[in-house]
């Protein structure tokens, strides 16, 4: 009764940062300012590819308040997460448009960007990489000469020096070559779309200083701080305990947050002015095309079956557009690698993974990190395959799930705590979309409704290292303040943790205080905040912390109440003996220790640590891809459906659903937002959004009004969120991540429903009418 009455995991809780963010009390990055605080603006490259002869800042140093302008000769290193191939400013030569040459330091912000105009970069122009196949091309131009000598930050990352490959990543599973001879079916087909961006409404921004003391401070809206006191610390020489970095509440990220970009840039900014506060943010234009974007992908998937349309062989080519450096591309084309397949049994697997170098913006993470983009392609060829058996394509995808028993692309044995069931999410998702009333209904005579479906999986591609650690502390009125390095970007995670410590503790969530600003100096050490992985990291760590409070509590009333401590239970804001409920001793009474009559006191505070670290994961074998790079797969399936103008090529998306098993789901209400969040970002980006370049590789829709995305009407008629829940065994209360998955399946949806309403197969993105209509007249379906 008393665990039913204190119950919070499974409720819908109201997300603790909801009244704050509503009333607009919260401050962001971009609101702060102080007297004395200083301003940087970047000089940034006017060229895709060029040598740089030299940099004029003689008109620039005329300009009233400027202070001091840096330029790439100052540091001329190169630092990245996974390979040192970047320098954070350009020196010797330019990559990209766009692309930081100089920074510019002065009193006041206007200053510093009329001193920016003034600075005069000679430039050498050098040949152009357009795309990922001129880059693949033999004797294409190098974006990087030396790419073979840069530092490998982790060891699987394989550049290939000579080339535009910035690694190069394998599956070689079974034996695919003899296999594909002995194959009854056999489909082929490419995929392609072009770079974007994240479009946080939030531009990336920061404002580090020096202290008197030297330590120092680096304020920044990024999902990775420990990453930043890292980098900060492996590439500037900077001692680890002098980094302190302090995270605010984040306006949205979608990945774009999780490198380390700007705050290199303002450290350097501030030293050149003896260590004033520096604050450095992106104006939109910069945040679109300086900062680093979403990767693009050209991919050619061949498969093949039995005479029963089982899947024996897949061969995966991903050509990935890293832009000009890798960042978290070079994990991106591992995590495509990984995750090959789809959520499908394919026991002869090749696959080669490439990062590309080109002279785009350079990519980072985006939401579902690989997982959206090769979704969109395996299902695309999932689709095709159903229509050259003549079989339908629920029925397809049901027989080829991967199932416990089953192996991953990286020979990883599943089970029934590693992996979801992929053919509940698929039959419950049929049920949502109304499957059986038909996959394409002329409803007039220009008007078509059609329906698309998209099966998806995911691993959390951390470090095999990745871990959290909680804090739990005590006030004299029983509340309890939680202290976690997780970052809030508008996902719910800090009311998840509070929900998992409110579930520990059988006490009211409204008890429990969260720290939503991080502070690296006093919050324990966490990842990073990405991957899916912080409500299976974080949780496990709370939990952790939790069940120490508890051992603490128990071991100060058994003194107070003179009994053993395994008589002891702890719910309500009580410790209580188990036998006689009614016998016990409020929390608050001993939070902060307990005194004896006598005035002799016990104990002290109640602080509760935790901490839990990945186990049992391994790299993976440079030849085969052979290891276990992720703790579990969530799964689901996602289905779209459109009503499609036959006169125009214009189309409305009526319905879009989401069928998920993430394990136990912590909090339905924020979960069922996360889906919702996730497929209208899908959607999107798979209707909408792209950059387009010119022949100079220049961004020509670098500005929110030119750069499309989905508009408010433009979405969804309907959501429909549904959850099958199967419990992980080793996730807190079950669950598994579920940050990113909503996005996943849905550009794989709305291409497969548009595919079967205009009856021609929709094979890039983003899939707009013109799209269409360029397809069917290169087929020959329509009149020019």
């Amino acid at each position: 009764m008393l665990d039913n009455l204190w119950k919070s995991v499974g409720k819908p809780e109201q997300r603790l940062d909801a009244v704050e963010k509503a009333s607009g009390a919260i401050r962001y990055i971009g609101d702060f300012s102080i007297p004395g605080l200083v301003h940087a603006k970047l000089v940034t490259s006017t060229h895709a590819h060029a040598k740089i002869n030299g940099i004029n800042v003689t008109e620039a140093w005329k300009v009233p308040g400027v202070r001091a302008i840096v330029t790439g000769e100052m540091f001329p290193f190169h630092i990245g997460p996974i390979l040192a191939d970047r320098p954070p400013l350009a020196f010797e030569k330019v990559r990209y448009y766009g692309e930081p040459i100089a920074i510019v330091v002065a009193d006041h912000e206007h200053q510093a960007k009329k001193a920016v105009q003034l600075v005069k970069v000679d430039y050498e122009p050098l040949p152009i990489v357009r795309s990922v196949q001129e880059a693949f091309k033999t004797g294409a131009p190098l974006v990087h000469e030396n790419s073979g000598q840069y530092m490998k930050i982790i060891s699987n990352v394989y550049p290939v020096q000579g080339t535009n490959i910035g690694s190069h990543i394998k599956i070689r599973k079974g034996d695919f070559i003899k296999t594909w001879e002995h194959c009854d079916t056999k489909i082929k087909a490419s995929y392609s779309f072009n770079l974007s961006d994240h479009a946080a409404l939030e531009t990336r921004s920061t404002r580090v200083e020096i202290n008197p003391a030297g330590k120092v401070v680096v304020h920044s809206n990024t999902q990775s701080p420990f990453t930043i006191k890292k980098v900060l610390n492996q590439f500037f020489n900077i001692d680890v305990g002098n980094i302190i970095v302090h995270v605010p509440l984040i306006g949205g990220a979608f990945g774009g947050k999780g490198t380390v970009q700007l705050e290199p840039l303002a450290y350097l900014a501030s030293k050149a002015v003896g260590g004033k506060m520096v604050k450095l943010e992106y104006d939109r234009e910069e945040d679109l095309i300086t900062a680093p974007c979403h990767i693009g992908l050209d991919a050619t998937i061949s498969l093949g079956t039995d005479a029963n349309g089982r899947l024996i062989a897949g061969q995966y080519t991903f050509l990935i557009d890293s832009g000009a450096y890798t960042d978290q591309a070079a994990g991106i084309t591992r995590a495509m690698a990984i995750d090959c397949t789809g959520p499908y049994d394919i026991p002869n697997v090749w696959c080669d993974s490439y990062c590309m170098y080109t002279n785009h913006p350079f990519a980072t993470s985006f939401r579902g990190y690989a997982h959206p983009e090769l979704t969109f392609a395996v299902e695309r060829t999932m689709d095709q395959l159903a229509q050259k058996l003549n079989m339908d394509p629920i029925e397809l995808r049901k027989i080829n799930a991967i199932k416990p028993g089953n192996t991953s692309p990286t020979q990883t044995v599943l089970n029934t705590n590693n992996i979801g069931d992929v053919e509940k999410c698929i039959e419950r998702a049929k049920e949502l979309i109304q499957w059986d009333e038909g996959q394409r209904i002329e409803v007039s005579r220009n008007k078509i409704k059609a329906k698309g479906i998209s099966t998806f999986w995911k691993t959390s591609t951390t470090s095999t290292n990745a871990q959290s650690g909680a804090v739990l502390k005590f006030e004299a009125d029983g509340s309890i303040n939680l202290n976690c390095a997780a970052i809030e970007l508008g996902q719910g995670t800090k009311t998840i943790l509070a929900q998992l410590v409110a579930e520990r503790l059988k006490m009211d969530i409204k008890k429990i205080h969260v720290t939503m600003e991080i502070n690296t100096q006093y919050d324990p050490h966490q990842w990073r905040t990405v991957a899916s992985s912080t409500t299976y990291l974080a949780g496990r760590a709370v939990m952790a912390a939790a069940d120490d409070a508890i051992s603490q509590l128990k071991r100060t009333a058994s003194i107070a109440l003179q009994c053993s401590m395994e008589d002891l239970e702890v719910g309500g804001g009580r410790v209580y003996l188990k036998p006689s409920p009614e016998y016990g001793i409020k929390i608050e009474d001993i939070a902060l220790g307990y005194k004896y009559p006598n005035g002799h006191a016990v104990e002290g505070q109640v602080v509760g640590h935790g901490k839990y670290i990945q186990r049992h994961l391994t790299p993976m074998d440079k030849e085969t891809g052979f290891g276990k790079p992720g703790p579990w797969w969530s799964v689901g399936t996602q289905a779209v459906e459109i009503e499609y103008d036959t006169h125009d090529f214009t189309y409305k998306i009526l319905k879009a659903i989401t069928v998920l098993d993430g394990g136990t789901i912590i909090n339905p209400a924020t979960a069922t937002q996360q889906m919702r969040g996730g497929m209208y970002l899908g959607l999107s980006f798979a209707s909408r959004e792209s950059f387009i370049f010119d022949k100079e590789a220049r961004v020509l829709n670098p500005q929110l009004r030119t750069y499309q995305m989905m508009r408010f009407g433009e979405q969804p008629i309907e959501y429909l969120v549904d959850f099958i829940e199967s419990p992980a065994a080793d996730g807190p209360y079950g669950a598994r991540g579920i940050g990113e998955y909503g996005v996943i399946g849905m550009a794989g949806a709305l291409a497969n429903s548009l595919s079967t309403a205009a009856q021609v197969d929709l094979n890039r993105l983003p899939l707009l009418p013109e799209l269409i209509w360029r397809t069917r007249k290169e087929l020959g379906n329509d009149p020019v």
